[in-house]
């Protein structure tokens, strides 16, 4: 039995959301209040449907991380969607190993750090909007690399990708930061995905059509 860790403390709420989501469902939420009190039912019955649909889209649970050594979880709640080898990249150097989760406006967004160790470099990318399943994705919307070194001195990298109608990608590291397995880190707000990149010595553990969650879903091991 896989033994499990808690990265983050528990929240104390029955229904954690992400601080980021706050704005968004307040507005909601006022502007629903004045379409009820001036007695436009329609539109205050839509606002409260939209309000709900941005709680849960900002939904952020706690996860139980699993332990051991050289585990790689999933940074992202989504779909995998390929696993390549990939000879050169501009967030890795030499040959590495590429998984990509394609994460939809109904997953949850709240992005988790793959490994334990050192955030060595975060690199952020102005770009494109297309959706995040194409292949040009990758390169030419926007997103956010970030590369960590593992206690054993192992790269890995991640890079949040903006999707067709992701307008904001949030990353609470810097450089120097050491952080946690399965620890948040940031996300991506509505619709997008997170490609990863792993030393080719790491046993892949997942395949294209798999579902995975972040933080407790493991995609490979060293």
């Amino acid at each position: 039995m896989t033994q499990l860790n808690w990265s983050d403390p528990p929240s104390q709420t029955a229904f954690p959301v992400a601080k980021a989501g706050y704005p968004f469902i307040f507005a909601s939420a006022f502007a629903t209040a004045v379409f009820a009190l001036l007695g436009v039912g329609f539109m205050a019955v839509l606002g409260l449907f939209a309000t709900g649909f941005i709680c849960f889209f900002f939904r952020d649970p706690d996860r139980l991380v699993p332990a051991g050594d050289g585990v790689i979880v999933s940074p992202a709640d989504g779909k995998v969607i390929k696993v390549e080898p990939v000879d050169q990249t501009a967030y890795f150097e030499g040959a590495c190993t590429r998984v990509s989760v394609f994460m939809s406006v109904f997953n949850v967004h709240v992005n988790r750090v793959p490994h334990e160790g050192t955030i060595r470099k975060v690199t952020y990318y102005p770009g494109k909007f297309f959706s995040a399943n194409l292949d040009k994705a990758s390169k030419d919307n926007e997103h956010n690399a970030l590369l960590l070194e593992s206690p054993e001195g192992r790269p890995v990298g991640f890079v949040q990708i903006a999707g067709l109608i992701a307008r904001r990608i949030i990353c609470a590291v810097q450089p120097g930061d050491v952080l946690k397995r399965g620890q948040r880190f940031g996300m991506i707000c509505f619709g997008s995905r997170l490609d990863i990149y792993l030393p080719p010595e790491a046993e892949i553990q997942v395949a294209v059509g798999d579902k995975v969650q972040a933080g407790s879903s493991i995609l490979g091991k060293w």
